[in-house]
């Protein structure tokens, strides 16, 4: 009976002991939520910011902070405005959450603001447009825009092919003319037009837009949000984005989120004044079109006249060969 009664009182104890531990846990908790409340309001991100992110009015808000947690460098509520962060961008990456400080932004006109809002190993390159050709003006700073080629191709014989392709996608407009933001009265987007656009492509896409811009003329095409959703489904069922077992959801994000913004030169497609018009051409014309071209206008001429020759010239490379004093034009694979 008294181990009994020993065990009992002990019991009692235990559970009198943790409820007062228990207890007194909730304290300091409601106490650093009131503290919260009371403080002022800091600047935050409202999601994951990476180096390079354009600041837009959706990425961030103010949130109340802990009073002693209140850092100078913070943006804090009251004292900074906003519209004038908009359009800067951050120089380190800030995680959802985190208070944005002074040092992390680079406005547009300070010294680096271009270098900061690349992506590693991208560069920025810029086009020139025209009011046809850059969407009337509707291409802001953050957009993304594929680019279309037009040209003119003018062979030997007949009517020049005339052809469109687009050659790139999904390329991210850092700036238009030197504006890096989009302008905003009255709570209404201001739309300009613009002459030259600055766009984040990688290397190898830049030299091949410096070649572009010799051959034709290049318009922007405006792309739909969804479009890069849909294209990222695409190319993980293809298997050109693979996500390592055992990654984090934060990993994940960062993973599909590079794969949405990257630049592809690959899949293009074309259009000839042929699918246009039945009055055009559809594709250049081959060396045998030409010879049967010749061979018509011989026989509209009459045909070849008894002991004449009718001479053809095959476009493409020649070799002269003379054998004594005569000289024979033979076309490479002729003979």
């Amino acid at each position: 009976m008294m181990l009994l009664v020993g065990a009992l009182i002990v019991a009692i104890g235990t559970a009198l002991l943790a409820r007062s531990m228990f207890a007194g846990t909730a304290t300091p908790t409601a106490d650093a939520a009131a503290m919260e409340t009371n403080g002022p309001k800091v600047l935050v991100a409202q999601r994951a910011l990476p180096a390079g992110t354009i600041i837009a009015a959706d990425a961030v808000s103010y949130q109340a902070w802990p009073k002693d947690m209140v850092q100078d460098a913070y943006f804090i509520d009251g004292e900074a405005d906003v519209a004038k962060l908009l359009g800067t961008v951050v120089r380190f990456p800030v995680t959802a959450g985190e208070p944005i400080t002074q040092g992390s932004l680079v406005a547009p006109g300070d010294r680096g603001f271009l270098a900061a809002a690349l992506g590693p190993g991208m560069r920025a390159v810029t086009v020139p447009v025209s009011a046809k050709t850059g969407v009337a003006g509707f291409v802001f700073p953050g957009d993304h825009i594929d680019l279309v080629l037009t040209q003119s191709i003018k062979p030997e014989e007949g009517e020049p092919l005339r052809a469109s392709e687009t050659i790139l996608r999904n390329l991210r407009v850092l700036a238009t003319d030197q504006s890096t933001e989009k302008e905003t009265v009255e709570g209404k987007t201001v739309v300009r037009q613009f002459k030259t656009v600055t766009i984040e492509v990688t290397p190898k896409i830049a030299e091949k837009i410096a070649v572009a811009q010799t051959i034709g003329t290049l318009s922007l095409s405006l792309r739909a949000i969804a479009d890069n959703q849909g294209e990222l489904e695409r190319a993980i069922a293809a298997g050109d984005v693979s996500i390592p077992e055992g990654a984090s959801k934060e990993q994940e994000e960062k993973l599909l989120k590079a794969a949405m913004s990257r630049p592809m030169d690959s899949g293009s497609t074309f259009v000839t004044g042929g699918d246009v018009s039945r009055f055009q051409r559809r594709s250049m014309p081959s060396r045998s079109d030409v010879v049967r071209q010749a061979a018509v206008a011989v026989a509209a001429a009459g045909g070849v006249p008894a002991g004449g020759t009718a001479v053809v010239f095959n476009p493409g490379p020649v070799v002269r060969v003379t054998r004594g004093k005569v000289t024979e034009a033979v076309p490479v694979g002729g003979k």
